[in-house]
């Protein structure tokens, strides 16, 4: 099985999953046990600044921590994660690849808005998950498109040009996508 890890998901046009709508998901994870990804482009109503208040009443607002937080997923939305910049002194440290790594300790949040935080980073609540062989097999029913994961995008494209752009760097125009879905 070849593995999937450090790949964009992009959902097809035609995927009827309210839920997945135009998402991109960052594939972080990918074995014989299934998969989990991070929807990089699906914010929630809560910025960066308010939700390190509601973890801790004590953080003071920062300027630069205005940016929406983003639903990674429909799997443990109380969980949160955070994709950045290489910097490998936080807990529960993992590098996805030379660009991204993962972490889900408290510390890289409190650092977050100070001199000590990653140069990149984007916070998301949740996650998504597959079980085995399940992503294959949505992958087989043409739900999804995959291409390999790029900074550019997953840290620097605005969140509502993911999708596009993600596409784009398969050299897909979506306009001109059937939603109707077959196989060749």
């Amino acid at each position: 099985m070849e593995s999937l890890e450090n790949q964009l998901l992009i959902a097809m046009p035609a995927l009827d999953d309210a839920y997945f709508n135009k998402t991109v998901t960052y594939i972080c994870e990918h074995n014989e046990e299934g998969a989990m990804g991070l929807i990089i482009n699906l914010p929630v109503n809560v910025t960066l600044n308010e939700l390190l208040v509601q973890i801790d009443a004590k953080k003071e607002e920062a300027p630069e921590l205005g940016q929406q937080v983003l639903t990674g997923g429909p799997v443990s939305q109380d969980r949160g994660f955070v994709l950045h910049s290489p910097q490998s002194c936080w807990k529960q440290s993992l590098s996805l690849s030379k660009e991204v790594m993962i972490t889900t300790s408290k510390d890289i949040l409190m650092a977050l808005g100070t001199e000590e935080a990653p140069e990149k980073y984007m916070v998301t609540l949740g996650y998504a998950g597959w079980g085995p062989g399940q992503l294959e097999e949505e992958l087989k029913n043409n739900a999804w498109l995959l291409t390999p994961a790029d900074g550019d995008i997953v840290f620097n494209t605005p969140i509502e040009q993911r999708w596009k752009k993600a596409t784009e760097k398969l050299g897909i125009d979506m306009a001109h996508l059937s939603p109707d879905i077959g196989h060749a």
